[in-house]
């Protein structure tokens, strides 16, 4: 470690063996078991609140969560002289969950519904009331700025003279692209969707944020969730939609795997007929098609990575894969 970082390191009152780097972080072997320091963006008036949040899981429902550690000054987040911002926080012995053992990824859905039980049990105890934990906007607002920044990307496009490999394919696959999203979002004006939104919204409803294969844990005894960063006031089974989609992303959206996540799922935590709903709805919009042409609208024109083109290739090829799965899962028939 360098100076500055070991002086980060000082301001705990843990003993500290060794420490092992990784991107971003480091591992710390102390007398209180493992921890995490770890470059943040968490403000200093969230953190209190992230604070809130994981200590209870932790220490009242008896949750593997990655707790943040108070500094000897009583702060969680710590800057260097470099300016960079580090928190601390519990780890545990285990490692990520890896994407191609189905086994492992039926594990971690599991672990998604406890946790969503566990969240409901504190805030029924009204723990979080007048926090001011942020809230992600409405669906219905997010995919609607999602088409018309679709629209803008084709307009943009149109406009310019001597298009490259990428452009090319973004005007050939819009209308079909853009058919499905506006096909979606018409369907989610009709479900029940906005309603399920407000209710998520009057009871302060927490969801991670940002649970995927990456921010748990495979510990000997149970799965660990860790990384509530961008832990938020939303519709709860917006992190199975999150989850779902990626990791049938990487298994090209098998149709059996899908139903078997969701068995998963419901084996602890029933889902209700709007939120499985939302999923289908969710899990139908073009995103990955969206966030292509998002990235490619927002950066360098002059130069576009070879990679660019094929992810739109691939955005395309797997809204094909999912139409079955959503056909039969969820009864959706979205096929333009």
């Amino acid at each position: 470690m360098r100076e500055y970082e070991l002086e980060v390191l000082e301001r705990y009152d843990v003993e500290v063996k060794s420490t092992r780097k990784i991107r971003g972080a480091f591992f710390c072997d102390t007398n209180e078991g493992t921890m995490l320091l770890k470059e943040t963006t968490v403000s200093q008036k969230r953190a209190p609140l992230l604070y809130l949040v994981l200590s209870r899981l932790e220490t009242e429902e008896h949750m593997k969560v990655d707790t943040p550690v108070f500094t000897r000054d009583g702060e969680l987040v710590s800057a260097a002289r470099d300016g960079t911002r580090y928190m601390m926080k519990k780890w545990y012995t285990g490692r990520e969950c890896d994407i191609k053992r189905e086994s492992e990824i039926l594990e971690a859905a599991r672990a998604l519904a406890i946790l969503h039980i566990k969240m409901q049990r504190l805030e029924e105890k009204e723990i979080f009331t007048g926090t001011g934990i942020g809230q992600r906007r409405s669906p219905l607002e997010e995919l609607g700025r999602h088409n018309r920044e679709l629209k803008k990307v084709r307009s943009f496009i149109r406009n310019r003279v001597g298009k490259n490999e990428f452009e090319y394919l973004f005007l050939e696959s819009f209308e079909k692209m853009f058919g499905l999203a506006q096909r979606v979002v018409t369907r989610m004006e009709d479900s029940g969707c906005l309603r399920l939104y407000e209710k998520s919204a009057a009871e302060c409803t927490l969801a991670h944020g940002d649970y995927n294969y990456h921010n748990v844990l495979m510990c000997r005894d149970g799965a660990a969730v860790t990384n509530f960063e961008h832990m938020c006031v939303d519709i709860r089974v917006h992190d199975l939609y999150y989850f779902l989609r990626k990791a049938m992303e990487k298994h090209h959206w098998k149709q059996k795997l899908g139903a078997e996540i969701i068995e998963a799922y419901e084996s602890v935590r029933p889902l209700e007929e709007c939120e499985r709903e939302y999923i289908g709805l969710y899990l139908a919009y073009p995103e990955k098609f969206w966030k292509t042409a998002s990235s490619y609208y927002h950066s360098n024109k002059a130069w576009l990575p070879e990679k660019n083109v094929e992810k739109l290739r691939l955005a395309v090829r797997q809204a094909e894969e999912k139409y079955e799965f959503l056909e039969e899962e969820f009864s959706l028939e979205l096929r333009g």
